[in-house]
């Protein structure tokens, strides 16, 4: 019976795993990570393990300098997958897991750690704060914000994880900077990314030896080599102007004239009124249907969906305030009066979450800027969580804090494709399918362009204009011959 009790613990594991995206050819290696920790401590029971007994395995396996880096990030993640999905232990949840990953990652950049970390040179204005006692690097600006670097690399990527190695000053001063002017954790890992292409291309050199020119090759290697699209390698060229420009101080970078990719002029996806009530129907899970009808019915993006927070919504004047969208401008679109008791309980929904973080010890929440710093107690106001949180407790990849962030747009994303799918929609619809149905709905209805480019926050009203296409009926109001004929 013990035998048949741990061979079904197993493949619970095995199981647990593959469903966690681990490569079904790679799952007994996350087995014998298990294995080894577990025999490690054989006199506890696993359901009695602490936050504590981990920390102190990892702290040891750390150490070791025969265990490669890779191979630490296996020994974790398999840990992780045991607690919090195995044994699901209520600590593992808000456990740092990827804190431990980067930490280690970051110890071994260079084979003397203060000259990665405590030597740096920052950028002006910056000065640097010790490690706390966390093990925390924190770097302060000219308005004393912190800034923590101890996990410069937000992206998982191999390429990324060489250039942290042998180029950590650079990789720490970029981030520096990119925070610096609160840029998304998304433009990070992508500026953070092209460097790391940028100097693979170059084979492994100092960027700070490379000339423009060598920058005008790797554009155009991106271009004719690997087929990138016009925004690809646009955004390829601001990454690198940036690092030369704010890190490297050369303010005049000529790449010459490089090839380029020719910009498509593409037309929008637009669903029929009928094909946008299908679809808004056949969304069964209830905070999936509320965020599809709010793109559609607000005009939003997803992203601008996804961060609304609870002071945004206005039931009195019936509209949602839309802030720091794109271009960090703040627009008002209306709210729709059918969507008033869904979104009265999914504020009931984000209380009763953020009522139990409180009770837990949590209640966080990441603010944007400085509010944190200015309103010190605001991050654990109830009106500045966000309208979707997450199902769970994470930790921040770049401050390492621990706290519910907002729920993630790739559910929402499968939800509508999938129902496309299920009604047999052929065409490529997507969340933003559902934005641009929403300005071509208004068109028809007689509203004017110039309303609905404020509502969907265009900055120029030649990229509204693009939506009166569907108003020409049949290829700009023709009738074809044919139809005469018949």
């Amino acid at each position: 019976m013990l035998n048949e009790n741990i061979s079904r613990f197993w493949e619970d594991f095995t199981a647990k795993s593959i469903a966690y995206g681990v490569n079904p050819d790679s799952v007994r290696w996350f087995v014998r990570y298990a294995e080894l920790y577990i025999k490690a401590m054989p006199d506890q029971r696993l359901t009695t393990h602490s936050a504590q007994n981990v920390e102190q395995y990892f702290q040891g396996k750390g150490r070791n300098k025969f265990l490669k880096d890779w191979q630490y990030k296996q020994l974790v993640t398999s840990l992780k997958i045991l607690f919090v999905y195995v044994i699901e232990s209520p600590w593992a949840s808000s456990f740092p897991w990827q804190r431990w990953i980067d930490n280690r990652s970051v110890q071994n950049t260079t084979t003397a750690p203060s000259t990665a970390l405590y030597d740096t040179e920052y950028p002006t204005g910056f000065t640097r704060k010790s490690l706390d006692n966390n093990g925390t690097d924190t770097i302060l600006n000219a308005q004393g914000e912190a800034l923590p670097v101890n996990q410069p690399l937000t992206s998982n990527d191999g390429l990324g994880h060489q250039l942290a190695k042998r180029f950590p000053h650079h990789v720490t001063r970029l981030v520096a900077e990119i925070r610096l002017r609160h840029y998304s954790i998304r433009t990070e890992q992508a500026y953070l990314g092209w460097l790391a292409r940028f100097v693979f291309f170059n084979d492994m050199a100092d960027p700070e030896n490379l000339n423009d020119s060598t920058i005008k090759a790797f554009l155009e290697y991106l271009v004719i080599n690997r087929g990138v699209s016009r925004s690809t390698q646009s955004q390829a060229l601001n990454a690198l102007v940036f690092f030369y420009k704010h890190i490297l101080n050369r303010e005049n970078i000529d790449c010459g004239n490089f090839a380029q990719s020719k910009k498509p002029r593409r037309l929008p996806v637009v669903l029929t009124r009928d094909e946008t009530k299908n679809l808004l129907m056949s969304i069964n899970n209830p905070t999936q249907q509320l965020m599809a009808n709010m793109l559609y019915g607000c005009g939003l993006r997803l992203m601008e969906c996804v961060r609304l927070r609870v002071l945004d919504i206005d039931f009195g004047y019936q509209q949602i305030v839309v802030r720091n969208a794109k271009g960090k401008k703040d627009r008002i679109v209306p709210l729709p009066h059918s969507l008033n008791d869904s979104l009265s309980n999914q504020v009931s929904h984000a209380k009763m979450c953020h009522d139990a973080d409180l009770k837990n010890g949590f209640g966080a929440v990441y603010l944007p800027d400085a509010l944190s710093i200015k309103y010190p107690a605001a991050a654990k106001e109830f009106k500045w969580q966000y309208l979707f949180p997450s199902s769970r407790i994470s930790t921040d990849p770049r401050s390492g804090a621990v706290r519910r962030h907002h729920i993630h747009e790739n559910g929402l994303q499968k939800a509508i494709k999938r129902a496309s799918h299920n009604l047999m929609i052929y065409k490529k619809v997507n969340c933003h399918a559902l934005r641009h149905s929403f300005a071509t709905h208004l068109l028809e209805s007689g509203y004017d362009i110039r309303t609905i480019q404020e509502l969907l926050g265009h900055a120029d009203v030649s990229t509204t204009m693009i939506y009166t296409h569907v108003l020409n009926r049949g290829g700009r109001g023709v009738v074809s011959p044919l139809d005469n004929l018949k």
